[in-house]
């Protein structure tokens, strides 16, 4: 007989574009009664006689806080075809930027669609993660069962169990041997941000390698590891600066964890901000002889006025986030006299327009990390089964917004195909 399951599977899952819907023919029905279904046991999801994967998706329909406007879908995934390629989640972040799309404050949102088969039109949380092949359509070329891949643009919707998508909207990684999910999963924003501003924002003299430097707030954030670790691959001192923790024993250890990633010189945001950094950007620079070139702002506020009065004359300051909430503010002498140059970046913009060169960036971090130059970030993992409640899922997500981390949300799947 045909599967109890699946039938209801089919009856309660409305036709949409890659989901299962009951209008097989009979014929097909008889056919499928002759030939084995899937085990189903507790706990664990199936996949029908037709190949029909199951599937879980963390949507939302409306902006607001994650824990009020997310929810768990589960869906049918069709067997894939032409171009398009099946894939299972292995490993996703949980970025501030996930987390301002969801509250409708980020400058870029994915569309509402009914694509998944949603009550309402919606979209489906993330826009970073690495994903295992699990099969793919005659028509593809270059991705076989077995191969990890991550998205090539943002707002494609990473916080699901498994997704179907055509084969050029993703990126291979051709060499996986010494990487974990992990790696992968987190290679396509935070690092590649650290690199194009350091690479593209500083015409560095190359022919003063360990003679230049760098400053940067946030330094314990994603990027601001990622820049410290560039930065020692490349020769460039780095400045760092963060924020006091509750007890100078964890400040103490805050920064030696990140002299140990290779930083140069670690200081707190209230020395930034007293009447003695000037003499501490001294010592460190032999007296100005070594200029601070490049400054790195993700706080804004006094915080981003103090790394700018600390640069060299023609240097630059590239904003790429404003955790104060407050605005940049500059003192018109910086621009007069120091001719300094100010700029923004965007890595989901920049990554768009430059898909090969965002592809070049990640095979130039991935390697350093295979080569043991380049280390993960830490992380809080969120270990996510097939019957995971849906409660669990929203209140991880939420907690990504909390202050102090022990490291970056991550959602790590554990499931079968």
């Amino acid at each position: 007989m045909f599967s109890r399951c699946v039938l209801r599977a089919a009856v309660e899952t409305p036709y949409r574009q890659g989901t299962f819907s009951i209008q097989a023919s009979a014929s097909k029905l008889r056919a499928a009664s002759l030939r084995p279904t899937a085990a189903v046991s507790e706990g664990r999801r199936f996949i029908s006689v037709y190949g029909y994967t199951q599937a879980k998706a963390l949507v939302y329909s409306n902006y607001g806080e994650p824990k009020d406007v997310l929810s768990l879908h589960k869906h049918s995934i069709s067997p894939p075809h032409g171009t398009q390629v099946t894939l299972r989640l292995l490993a996703a972040p949980l970025n501030p930027a996930d987390i301002n799309q969801i509250q409708g404050v980020y400058p870029s949102k994915p569309p509402f669609t009914s694509t998944l088969g949603t009550a309402e039109p919606s979209a489906v949380g993330g826009n970073e993660g690495a994903f295992e092949v699990v099969s793919t359509g005659s028509g593809v070329k270059n991705l076989t069962k077995g191969d990890w891949v991550i998205m090539k643009h943002t707002g494609q919707g990473t916080w699901r169990t498994h997704a179907q998508l055509d084969e050029s909207q993703l990126i291979k990684i051709e060499d996986k041997e010494g990487l974990t999910p992990l790696q992968v999963g987190t290679v396509s924003v935070n690092p590649v941000t650290a690199y194009r501003m350091m690479k593209d924002f500083c015409d560095w003299d190359w022919m003063r390698t360990g003679e230049e430097w760098m400053i940067q707030n946030g330094a314990n954030s994603g990027v601001g590891r990622a820049a410290i670790q560039l930065g020692k691959e490349w020769g460039i001192k780095t400045l760092n600066v963060v924020r006091e923790r509750k007890t100078p024993e964890e400040t103490e250890a805050l920064k030696k964890d990140l002299y140990e990633l290779g930083a140069t010189a670690v200081v707190t945001e209230a020395d930034l901000l007293s009447g003695s950094f000037r003499d501490i950007v001294k010592e460190h620079t032999r007296n100005g002889k070594e200029p601070i070139r490049l400054a790195l702002n993700c706080v804004g506020g006094k915080s981003a006025t103090a790394l700018a009065k600390a640069l060299a004359p023609g240097s630059h300051m590239v904003t790429y986030g404003a955790m104060s909430k407050q605005p940049v503010a500059l003192p018109s002498g910086l621009l007069i006299f120091k001719n300094l140059v100010f700029d923004g970046f965007w890595v989901s913009k920049w990554g768009d327009k430059n898909p090969g060169q965002k592809e070049e960036t990640i095979k130039d971090v991935l390697r350093m990390t295979r080569a043991g130059r380049f280390k993960d970030i830490p992380v809080d993992e969120f270990k996510w089964k097939w019957d995971t409640e849906e409660s669990q899922i929203r209140e991880a997500v939420q907690g990504t917004l909390g202050g102090f981390r022990s490291g970056k949300g991550v959602l790590v799947f554990e499931g079968d195909e």
